[in-house]
């Protein structure tokens, strides 16, 4: 239950973003599923991983995976489930802690604050990425050998 109740609060925040981007209907419930697959990675890999960044990154990952799989499924693009799973990820709490402990004059720890921030939204922008330049080279890469087996085929 400890696990379960983020994925959940993930899921309505990732579904209220929906219906506030104007996702189409038929994909809604699909593109709110992606935050809780997300925070469903965050919360398994956080049993074995203490580094937050790292579990920032494996869940961008599983995001990225799961939206490039559904943007296929669905002859949709990939951002309308990207953009809305990303959302419970983003850390806006450390941004705004960031600005807070300046205004305080607590300089050491904005800038350890916001150091921690710009680490992970560099993970949220790695695991992107990375999932998306893989996809990119497995398709240019099987485009290839289909136009080679055909060009052998027809000689």
């Amino acid at each position: 239950m400890t696990y379960f109740l983020p994925c959940l609060y993930a899921f309505i925040a990732s579904f209220a973003f929906a219906v506030v981007f104007n996702i189409k209907k038929n994909k809604l419930l699909f593109s709110a599923l992606g935050g809780f697959v997300g925070q469903l990675t965050f919360a398994l890999f956080q049993l074995i991983i203490s580094n937050d960044v790292v579990l920032y990154l494996f869940a961008t990952i599983a995001i990225s995976l799961y939206a490039e799989i559904m943007a296929r499924l669905t002859s949709s693009p990939t951002t309308i489930y990207l953009a809305v799973a990303l959302i419970p990820l983003v850390p806006g709490g450390g941004m705004y802690y960031t600005m807070l402990d300046f205004i305080n004059g607590e300089i050491d720890l904005a800038i350890s604050t916001g150091v921690h921030t710009l680490l992970i939204s560099g993970a949220l922008a790695m695991g992107i990425i990375l999932v998306s330049s893989s996809v990119t080279l497995t398709r240019k890469v099987m485009l290839k050998r289909r136009h080679l087996k055909e060009k052998r085929e027809s000689a």
